[in-house]
């Protein structure tokens, strides 16, 4: 089965005043990969600029194994943090990625100091991890990306795009860093001719969503200086496909008194599950090709799936793996695709990033000027899942029985979904489909 999975987070940057002028030096070399390729022939009315000499971090900062396995853990469980957030208010589906909103606060680490820079680490669990210079996140960041991209099969990309007020000054130092660690890219335009601007912004966008994502902006407020806009693009192909010829029609219950007519995938083979007694769920693995796979997780009655969202945490998740046996079973498994939007700033205070959004933030290691801030952080993410795949702490005493999954599991009531890199266990996406029609 193919999935596929296209996510936008973006950041906006609002200040009271700016100055000077921001001029990169070097035209950036085109090196597209063939399913995010550029169309040669977009009318793109800038030109993106990258700083060269800038090397990647090495062995020799002491980035090992070990700490990678630590590090993935605490980021997982600010995804966890995050997506309940998230669910605390949305009662419909979600779907939201950890990696690229940690990924994009990471870019953060690099500007910020002091108190901001403290309540972005501590937001996103990384404070028991020691940030000796402020370049050691960073470049754990850097470090991950690079093994899961190193995967060939697993086609995921991601990115930052870094859309600057042409007469607003950003320090050289942050240039080459958030190159360096993020591979940021950087473009100019002109805030004040709003139509413009929109339409530029919006066509690199959809280019690098291969048209997933087309009109992010319906709106541009000329008062930003500064947007960071995080990309990822993930295709999935099942290790173990579903035969399209076996989907047919059939009912997924949305509550006791509405269900949905959905197209229901089958297959009779060999899968991956547990059966968690406590939470009384089970959980099925489905592998991609490459090294990465997707967690199902299917509440005995749908409506406690909000129980098993209080419950998460990167201990549950390793508790299930650990557990589970492969066994030879006939599994029902709905096609859907997804779309969500967040705003994500209400949410990241409620996890104690509060001072980059307030005049308070400390950016200064961004730019010279003063009262910087932080106006949103918006993320988008588009999900589908077919026959050939996707095209996008309190539970440590639960008792889990492998093998006592039923001999047919039929996902036709709420789940929840998340979607690993196996090396280091990334949490890449995570998500909830309550109505896959919608």
């Amino acid at each position: 089965m193919k999935t596929g999975i296209y996510l936008l987070l973006l950041c906006e940057i609002c200040f009271d005043f700016s100055k000077a002028d921001i001029k990169p030096k070097n035209p950036k070399k085109e090196r597209w990969q063939n399913f995010l390729g550029r169309n040669k022939n977009a009318n793109i009315s800038e030109e993106w600029h990258q700083h060269k000499n800038v090397s990647k971090p090495t062995k020799e900062q002491g980035l090992k194994e070990f700490t990678l396995y630590n590090f993935t853990e605490k980021t997982a469980n600010f995804g966890f943090n995050l997506y309940r957030k998230i669910a605390m208010t949305h009662d419909n589906n979600i779907i939201v990625s950890p990696f690229s909103v940690s990924t994009l606060m990471a870019t953060y680490l690099l500007a910020a100091e002091g108190e901001t820079h403290r309540q972005i680490v501590k937001g996103l669990n990384l404070h028991a991890l020691k940030d000796r210079d402020h370049h050691y996140l960073p470049a754990l960041f850097r470090q991950l990306k690079d093994n899961i991209t190193m995967n060939e099969e697993l086609l995921f990309v991601q990115g930052i795009l870094s859309f600057i007020q042409k007469d607003f000054t950003i320090r050289e130092t942050f240039l080459n860093l958030s190159k360096q660690y993020f591979d940021m890219e950087f473009l100019h335009v002109n805030f004040q001719n709003i139509t413009q601007v929109k339409f530029v912004i919006n066509q690199n966008i959809n280019q690098r969503t291969k048209g997933k994502i087309p009109e992010l902006f319906e709106e541009v407020d000329r008062h930003y200086k500064l947007l960071l806009v995080d990309y990822i693009c993930f295709k999935g192909k099942w290790l173990y496909p579903f035969n399209s010829e076996f989907t047919e029609i059939e009912t997924f219950h949305i509550n006791k008194y509405r269900s949905v007519q959905v197209p229901m995938m089958f297959k009779s083979d060999k899968v991956i599950s547990t059966f968690d007694e406590n939470l009384r769920c089970d959980v099925i693995k489905l592998p991609y090709k490459g090294k990465a796979y997707m967690l199902i997780v299917i509440p005995e009655k749908g409506e406690d799936y909000v129980l098993l969202e209080d419950h998460l945490t990167m201990e549950l998740v390793e508790s299930w793996l650990a557990n589970m046996k492969s066994r030879k079973m006939d599994i029902s498994f709905p096609k859907f695709k997804l779309e969500q939007k967040y705003k994500m700033k209400k949410l990241l205070h409620a996890l104690g990033i509060k001072n980059l959004f307030a005049r308070t933030a400390d950016l200064s290691h961004l730019t010279d000027q003063r009262h910087v801030t932080v106006s949103q952080v918006i993320q988008k993410a588009v999900i589908e899942v077919d026959e050939k795949g996707t095209e996008a702490t309190a539970a440590s005493g639960s008792e889990i029985t492998a093998l006592s999954a039923p001999p047919v599991i039929k996902v036709d009531r709420p789940f929840l979904f998340m979607i690993f890199e196996e090396t280091f266990k990334t949490l890449l996406f995570i998500g909830r489909v309550v109505d896959p029609t919608k």
